[in-house]
């Protein structure tokens, strides 16, 4: 290898740059969300700006929420530069109940409307659970379980109010067989698939579908946090051997907010490469103790 692309090896960075969101081609066509209005939750980056980019590529008018305002700002900004399209965005936190509330009263006063809510937003950091303060552990539910609650009793009670269909998709972890060193969040993603299914049922007759999206190891924004090394070992936590991109989930939610979607309800549609089945993630290093002996 030369050293020009030892450098570019070097320096690429995890995930996609607004040029590669705006014109990567899709698998569904222009228009399919004209009318429509999307709310991302976590829009600023990671998954939560690529559903955002893709969303408003078909269409949709987009609002995204996040607690940086600037990150929501380069999110925007890219929209309106590379796709000609507004977008709204609100600076709040999901674990503020009142602020949620204002977060969809501003929603309707911008578009009118609301037809897809996508909670995305949430956060944990890897650390043995024995280790866990009390303050981590509530940080972490209270983000990614409450907040995750707030937002869609708030979208459901403004469509049951003007007998409006919706549509909530939750981007969730895959839970089934633990998560070692992110327990917390475990039992909070654990909580938000549960909670969406028992709800897909009291909200049918609302005519209000709730499902979920499981991701498995993705090249996004988040792999950054990690060495290099490192976040490639993430490719071998399953039999496929490679990452997802954040185009493989943003797509997922495409297919269940779409009319693909309309007859799924109360599941976890799970974008993984086979993790569920096989493999291990260890966020913070693998112990040695788990560790195979090299014969």
């Amino acid at each position: 290898m030369n050293d020009n692309a030892k450098s570019a090896t070097e320096t690429k960075r995890w995930g996609m740059a607004d040029e590669e969101l705006a014109s990567r081609p899709l698998a569904f066509r222009d228009d399919l969300f004209a009318g429509q209005t999307f709310l991302v939750s976590g829009g600023g980056s990671g998954f939560g700006r690529a559903i955002a980019y893709v969303c408003a590529r078909l269409g949709a008018n987009v609002m995204i929420c996040g607690r940086r305002p600037e990150k929501l700002e380069e999110t925007a900004a890219g929209i309106r530069r590379l796709l000609k399209r507004e977008i709204g965005t609100m600076a709040m936190s999901i674990r503020d109940p009142e602020a949620v509330q204002s977060l969809i009263d501003a929603t309707y006063a911008r578009f009118g409307r609301l037809d897809t809510l996508v909670n995305n937003a949430g956060g944990q950091f890897p650390q043995a659970a024995i280790d866990f303060s009390v303050k981590g552990w509530l940080a972490v539910i209270d983000t990614n379980l409450n907040g995750t609650w707030y937002m869609m009793q708030a979208a459901a009670r403004r469509w049951q109010k003007e007998s409006l269909p919706g549509n909530i998709v939750n981007i969730v972890a895959m839970v089934w067989r633990g998560m070692p060193q992110v327990a917390h969040t475990c039992a909070a993603r654990a909580g938000v698939i549960y909670l969406s299914k028992t709800v897909s049922t009291e909200w049918a007759p609302l005519k209000i579908r709730v499902n979920c999206v499981a991701s498995g190891s993705i090249d996004s924004e988040g792999l950054n946090v990690y060495e290099r090394e490192d976040a490639e070992m993430f490719r071998y936590s399953n039999p496929m051997h490679e990452l997802g991109d954040m185009f493989d989930i943003a797509q997922s939610v495409v297919y269940l907010s779409a009319p693909t979607g309309k007859f799924i309800t109360g599941e976890v549609l799970v974008v993984d490469g086979g993790n569920n089945q096989f493999g291990d993630v260890w966020p913070g290093g693998m112990p040695d103790y788990y560790k195979v002996p090299q014969r």
